[in-house]
């Protein structure tokens, strides 16, 4: 039996500890959000007739799945976007948390339906991502060009008005830009003077950025010319717990000189998605690396860049606690009224309507046992009503 260090989420599994409460934040004008909607799709679910997968991951069981996989999991959720027909495109995220261990996990966009009627979520199909013209200028693993986790740790997602995607990886960071059929249409683009160390094009020089701390999150401007792409984690020199947000021009093809900062409530927290709600405000999901019992921040807040308080930093709102959500009809199963998502990554927000979102989880299969102790982690779909609208600009929706 090998002992194996596993990092998921960009950062270590959480040990099943209590940690100190952070200070509250104020709700602002928001009170306590309300569960409307489950669905659930078993940790066990793999790509029909693909290949097998997890061969670097040993043969001890793990929450009870002994590996390797017959298949590609349908796992990791990282990041999500509308098809405007009641179906989502969600993506998986490098595999297995490492480069060492992911080269047999195929990078993927799976299409998803949720029936919260039934609590289910139906597979669609999707599209694995790949590069056949050539254009990533490093090697990759397969001769075939088909993309894997040990090329790209891909985090987050965005759907453009023309129809093609645009895709944040952490281990560059880099920008990724695909098309429909998930082929790679543009060299990977680098963020300037930011590298992490799984970036290929170090050459022996120090990163400045935490190993897959890159962009965990991935915003479509409402004017649908700029992408503001977020990190996880703090660039050394920069305060501790600021993450920054850059703005990036789809038409030129490059960065702008804006940034802005978001501050973590607590250094240790990552953020797990965002989202444009208009032109100057954005929902971000922030976290700690707890799971279960042990987890104490899974928040949504709505943050505001034009910092009205003059202090440099993203103002911020909480608008939904996922540890603390209303469940008066019992949708989610829960005790008491109240239904929890205390998962150690939270990791996909969508904007449903004005006063929904929909979340999911990425349940790291099969590390994560954060709803049941010794118990892979299944893939939730929930959608939750704010207590008051967002008042979003109805491009958010396109």
């Amino acid at each position: 039996m090998r002992s194996i260090a596993i990092m998921m989420c960009a950062g270590a599994m959480a040990l099943a500890v209590a940690a100190p409460a952070a200070a509250e934040p104020e709700r602002g004008e928001f009170g306590r959000a309300t569960l409307t909607g489950f669905a659930s799709l078993p940790a066990q679910t793999y790509v029909p007739g693909s290949e097998p997968s997890g061969s670097q991951l040993g043969t001890t069981p793990i929450n009870g799945i002994t590996p390797p996989f017959p298949g590609q999991p349908v796992q990791g959720f990282s990041g999500i976007a509308r098809r405007h027909d009641g179906t989502f495109d969600v993506l998986s995220d490098n595999g297995y948390g490492a480069k060492a261990n992911s080269a047999d996990f195929l990078l993927r966009v799976h299409r998803v339906k949720p029936d919260f009627t039934g609590k289910t979520v139906q597979v669609l199909g999707g599209f694995y991502l790949s590069d056949p013209r050539g254009l990533v200028p490093f090697p990759l693993t397969r001769s075939d060009r088909k993309l894997t986790g040990a090329d790209f740790d891909v985090e987050s997602i965005v759907r453009s008005l023309d129809g093609s995607y645009w895709i944040g990886d952490e281990f560059g960071p880099f920008l990724l830009h695909f098309n429909d059929r998930g082929e790679l249409l543009d060299a990977p683009i680098e963020l300037p003077g930011v590298r992490a160390p799984e970036n290929p094009n170090l050459g022996g020089a120090q990163p400045n950025l935490g190993r897959s701390k890159g962009f965990e999150g991935l915003i479509r401007a409402v004017d649908g010319r700029h992408l503001y792409p977020l990190l996880e984690g703090t660039v050394t020199g920069d305060p501790a717990g600021t993450l920054r947000m850059q703005e990036f021009d789809l038409r030129k093809r490059a960065y702008t000189e804006r940034r802005w900062t978001y501050k973590l409530d607590d250094p240790a927290n990552s953020i797990g998605d965002a989202i444009a709600v208009d032109r100057h405000r954005f929902l971000i999901v922030e976290r700690d690396n707890l799971q279960g019992a042990a987890a104490r921040t899974k928040r949504i807040y709505l943050v505001d860049n034009r910092d009205s308080d003059g202090d440099g930093l993203l103002d911020k709102t909480l608008v939904a606690d996922l540890l603390d959500l209303a469940d008066p009809r019992g949708i989610g199963g829960g005790t008491g009224g109240t239904f929890t998502f205390p998962f150690q990554c939270i990791e996909d927000l969508i904007i449903l309507d004005d006063r929904t979102v929909g979340v999911l989880d990425d349940n790291n299969y099969p590390f994560s046992s954060g709803r049941t102790a010794g118990q892979p982690d299944n893939n939730e779909f929930i959608t939750i009503e704010l207590s008051r609208g967002l008042k979003a600009d109805p491009r958010v929706y396109q």
